[in-house]
C-alpha cells in the first residue's frame, strides 16, 4: 500500500520587519505550516524625489522612511527561518485608501483612523485577496488579537429524532474575533472592519501572548528583530509629524479660539489641524484663561473657529455625549436587543457600558447609547463594540 503525504497548509505571513510578525512566522513554521514571508511595499526610497503629486512624501521624525530598513530585516528573518521571501507592491492602493482618505477627512474637519483603513484595504483587503489567489490557505500577521472557534447550531436544522441528530449539521464551526490576551498590546480596536467570512482563514500567532514572551521567543529563534523597537505612528510608515504632513495638502490659516460664551480668547493655525478633546495646537492670550487646562470641544470648519472649555469638577467636558451615531457599520456577530455591551470610542480607552438602540440588522448605520456620558467622541474615529472580549462590530463616528 502506497502511503500518501498530506500536503502542509500554506500560509502567507505579512512581514513588517518587526518582532511580532517575525515571531509569528517562526511559530507557524515550527507548527508545521508551509510558510512564505511577504513584505508589502507602500513606500520606497525614491518616493520623495517624485514630488507631492502622488501624496507619498511621508517623512518620519528621523528624516526618512523606515521601510527600507524594515524590508532588509524581513529578508533576514526569512533567510534565518529558511522560508521564501516575496514582495507585494500596494503603493497605489495605499495612496488611495489610506493617504487620500486621511487628508480628505482632516480637510472636512474630522479625525480619521488610518490604521483601521490600512487593515481593511491593505492587510486584509489587497494582501489577503492576493494571498488566497496565489494558493494560500491562511493569511497571518503579528497583530495582538485572536480568532477563536466555537460550535454553532445550524438554525435551519430541525431535530425530530436521533437519526436527524446524526445527519444534521449541528456542529458547524463559528469564528469570532477576540481581543489579544495582553491588554496592554491588544490591537482588536483597529481590526473591526475584517469581514466575518474571512476569520476562518486568518491567523494571529502572537495574539494569545504577552509582548515580553514574544521577545523571548525572538531571541530563542535567533531573529534579528528580537530587540527592535516597536513601530509607532502611521501604518507601514512610522512616526510622522502629522500636522507637518497635512500642511502639504491643507494650508495653514489662522483662526479664532472661542470660549463657551463665544468670546475670542486666542488663536490657532487652522481648525483642520486640531482634534476634539485635544489640549494643544492653539494659544490663549490672557493668563486667566490659562489657569485651567482647556480642551477643544467644538470646531467650525467654515468659519475656521474652535471652541475650548475646561473640564468640570467631575472631570467631564461641556460636550459630553450619551448617544452616538455610527456609519459604515460592520457586524461580525449580530447583536441582541436589551443586552449590555461594551464599547470604546478611541484606542486604549477603558471599555464603556452601552446599549445598541438601532441598526443591529444589515443597515449601514447604528445608534449607540452609553450608560455614562463620554468625553471627546470624535467624528471620523472608530467606535468598536464588544461582548466580553469578543469583538461584535464597529463603525465610524458621525
Amino acid at each position: 500500500m502506497i502511503s500518501q503525504t498530506v500536503p502542509k497548509k500554506k500560509v502567507f505571513v505579512g512581514l513588517s520587519g518587526g518582532v511580532d510578525s517575525s515571531v509569528s512566522a517562526a511559530l507557524l513554521k515550527e507548527a508545521g505550516y508551509d510558510v512564505t514571508g511577504v513584505f508589502i511595499h507602500v513606500w520606497h526610497k525614491d518616493a520623495d524625489k517624485r514630488g507631492l503629486e502622488r501624496g507619498l512624501t511621508l517623512m518620519t521624525e528621523t528624516g526618512c522612511c523606515q521601510a527600507v530598513d524594515d524590508r532588509l530585516d524581513a529578508m533576514r528573518v526569512c533567510a534565518k527561518l529558511d522560508i521564501p521571501f516575496r514582495e507585494l507592491d500596494l503603493e497605489k492602493e495605499y495612496k488611495k485608501e489610506v493617504v487620500d482618505y486621511m487628508t480628505r477627512e482632516y480637510r472636512a474637519g474630522k479625525t480619521p483612523n488610518p490604521d483601521v483603513m490600512c487593515n481593511r484595504f491593505i492587510k486584509f483587503g489587497a494582501f489577503y485577496n492576493w494571498a488566497i489567489e496565489n494558493g494560500a490557505d491562511f493569511v497571518a500577521t503579528g497583530h495582538y488579537a485572536r480568532v477563536r472557534t466555537r460550535e454553532a447550531r445550524n438554525p435551519k436544522s430541525e431535530i425530530r429524532n436521533k437519526s436527524q441528530i446524526l445527519n444534521s449539521k449541528l456542529n458547524a464551526k463559528r469564528y469570532t474575533l477576540n481581543a489579544g490576551s495582553d491588554s496592554n498590546k491588544d490591537q482588536s480596536y483597529f481590526l473591526w472592519q475584517i469581514r466575518e467570512g474571512q476569520l476562518s482563514r486568518i491567523l494571529f500567532p502572537v495574539g494569545g501572548m504577552k509582548k515580553s514572551d514574544v521577545r523571548k521567543l525572538a531571541k530563542k529563534f535567533g531573529l534579528i528583530t528580537a530587540d527592535k523597537k516597536d513601530s509607532q505612528g502611521l501604518c507601514f510608515v512610522g512616526k510622522v509629524d502629522m500636522k507637518e504632513f497635512l500642511t502639504h495638502f491643507i494650508k495653514r490659516k489662522k483662526g479664532k479660539v472661542l470660549n463657551e460664551k463665544r468670546e475670542v480668547i486666542g488663536e490657532h493655525e487652522g481648525s483642520s489641524f486640531v482634534t476634539l478633546g485635544e489640549r494643544h495646537g492653539f494659544t490663549v492670550h490672557a493668563s486667566s484663561d490659562r489657569e485651567h487646562a482647556l480642551y477643544v470641544i467644538r470646531k467650525d470648519i467654515k468659519k475656521n473657529t474652535i471652541t475650548v472649555s475646561p473640564k468640570n469638577p467631575s472631570g467631564m467636558l461641556a460636550e459630553a455625549q450619551s448617544m452616538v451615531r455610527i456609519k459604515s457599520v460592520n457586524w461580525l456577530s449580530k447583536p441582541k436587543k436589551d443586552v449590555t455591551y461594551f464599547a470604546r470610542a478611541r484606542y486604549r480607552q477603558p471599555l464603556q457600558e452601552c446599549h445598541i438602540e438601532s441598526g443591529s440588522g444589515k443597515t449601514a448605520s447604528a445608534r449607540i447609547r452609553f450608560v455614562t456620558p463620554q468625553n471627546s467622541v470624535t467624528p471620523g474615529q472608530s467606535l468598536v463594540l464588544y461582548d466580553g472580549d469578543a469583538l461584535i462590530g464597529g463603525g465610524i463616528i458621525v
